[in-house]
């Protein structure tokens, strides 16, 4: 059967199946990046409209749009409405941005590490992916401006509020920086905030696309983190020199987001119901973060380093002895623990060997120790049998 030569790059979701072979209830599994169940909020269905069991509009409910556009003004991000698109999940604005931007070939932009669906989505239409290392506070200067000036990618993916994997902040300098450099050299910004409600101190910072004066942009966030995956409600904020393209790329591929999500996630959005679920839920996930780093500290301090994340859902680790952490899923899951392998979120995985990525908040805090020291184990094994 002739199929389209992108099928040739298409690639499985390695998080999708270790989560598959996961399902056993022993199996403590700090691979994947799904909010807590037990934080899932009640929602009330009742009063909702027959009539948002009828099509709705390509752009979104008005009203939500309307919210959105007003929560984004208030950290900082000057736009209207008309400038909203709902999506079916950021990952939508993902799939929409590289129908609008990539050919075979396209140079794009993007962290090293950098979150694996965009990755993959980006890859599978053909990109040429350019990486730039993260450092503690954001990317590489340096590293940034001479990709810049040596290539011309369509975009730049970053994602500034606690970093899937690396769990990295921008600081302020870096954010003011990165728009710099973007304006300079009119790179197109996709910024992905999907855990920016998801902190644990007292640090905001306006997103990068707030500090831009030329360059064209894409914002985009969800509802995933913080209320329901399951209603499959994001959004994306562009420049309106992007947003007709945007929304046309949206009608072609299905019409409209869900209408009977979008009316769920307005109930929440800016009321008090939602700030008080976000205040617990921000204390829920501090409390299995500090658990997880209690953990690490007793079982990991000679296998590995790692920063202390001050807001997301996960750890990055990077051991001191480089070795294949893809290797050792199988001696973890015998041990009824699965955890994310880091080389993936890598342009080029075969030359960043020996990272994990820990996410903390599925397992309780009282088997969470427990979990930490097998995976430990299963380590220590592997780098003895190496040594060997």
């Amino acid at each position: 059967m002739a199929f389209s030569e992108r099928v040739d790059r298409l690639k499985s979701s390695l998080i999708r199946e270790i989560l598959a072979a996961a399902q056993r209830p022993e199996v403590m599994s700090f691979a994947g990046g799904l909010p807590a169940e037990p934080m899932l909020p009640k929602v009330d269905w009742a009063p909702m409209p027959a009539s948002l069991g009828q099509y709705g509009m390509s752009e979104g409910e008005p009203a939500l749009r309307e919210a959105i556009a007003a929560e984004a003004r208030a950290i900082g991000v000057s736009c209207s409405a008309s400038q909203v698109l709902i999506v079916s999940g950021s990952q939508q604005t993902l799939d929409l941005a590289s129908k609008l931007f990539i050919d075979r070939g396209t140079e794009v932009l993007l962290e090293a590490p950098t979150y694996l669906a965009a990755l993959q989505a980006f890859q599978l239409f053909g990109a040429e992916c350019l990486a730039v290392a993260q450092e503690a506070d954001g990317p590489s200067l340096a590293a940034l401006r001479q990709r810049l000036e040596q290539h011309k990618p369509a975009f730049a993916y970053l994602i500034p509020t606690f970093q899937n994997p690396s769990a990295v902040r921008y600081s302020e300098e870096k954010r003011d920086a990165v728009a710099a450099l973007l304006d300079e050299f009119g790179v197109t910004l996709i910024e992905d905030e999907p855990y920016r409600e998801l902190v644990f101190d007292d640090g905001r910072a306006r997103p990068i696309v707030s500090r831009l004066h030329k360059a064209s942009w894409i914002y985009t966030g969800t509802v995933s983190k913080t209320l329901l995956p399951g209603l499959r409600v994001g959004y994306l904020i562009a420049t309106s020199d992007l947003f007709p393209y945007l929304l046309r790329l949206k009608q072609s591929a299905d019409l409209h987001t869900n209408r009977i999500g979008q009316w769920q996630a307005l109930q929440w959005l800016g009321s008090e119901q939602y700030r008080a679920h976000l205040s617990e839920l921000r204390s829920f996930y501090r409390l299995r973060r500090d658990a997880m780093q209690a953990a690490l500290a007793e079982h990991f301090s000679d296998l590995a380093d790692w920063l202390v994340p001050q807001g997301g859902l996960f750890f990055w680790l990077q051991l001191k002895q480089s070795i294949d952490t893809r290797t050792l899923l199988d001696s973890a899951l015998a041990q009824d623990v699965v955890f994310m392998p880091g080389e993936p979120f890598f342009v080029d995985p075969e030359q960043n060997l020996g990272y994990l990525r820990l996410n903390f908040s599925h397992v309780a805090p009282e088997r969470l120790d427990e979990g930490i020291r097998r995976l430990a184990g299963v380590i220590r094994e592997a780098l003895l049998v190496e040594a060997a």
